[in-house]
């Protein structure tokens, strides 16, 4: 029943920036807490951001702490990932996810503890 959709992926030079989006649909996406997570090949998904039900708490890996900001519209129902200064390091598929709960806040998520609900992913490719 939960559904989410990433978009905004694509090809970038380094030192570009990218807008990242997830609309979900099938939860009460007001109440819940949000995450990002990345996965490249032969690496385990890694953590990347996450944001509580009004958007006044965050998370940020400190990977790409100063780099990317995670924010949300609630009345449209998505969340967004805004990547600035990218490097050919961030190359990678970006999936947003939910938790199965919405007691469950940007630590739990950070922690990858609760997720239940993940997006198909979507493609960000940094050129040199």
């Amino acid at each position: 029943q939960v559904h989410l959709v990433e978009s905004g992926g694509g090809l970038v030079q380094a030192g570009g920036s990218l807008r990242l989006s997830c609309a979900a649909s099938g939860l009460s996406f007001s109440i819940y807490t949000m995450g990002w997570f990345r996965q490249v090949p032969g690496k385990e998904r890694e953590f990347v951001a996450s944001i509580d039900w009004s958007g006044g708490t965050t998370n940020v890996a400190d990977s790409v702490k100063g780099r990317f900001t995670i924010s949300r519209d609630n009345a449209k129902n998505t969340v967004h990932l805004n990547m600035n200064n990218l490097k050919p390091e961030h190359t990678a598929v970006y999936s947003c996810a939910a938790p199965s709960t919405p007691l469950a806040g940007p630590g739990h998520v950070a922690r990858n503890s609760y997720l239940a609900h993940w997006g198909q992913g979507t493609l960000v490719t940094v050129s040199s």
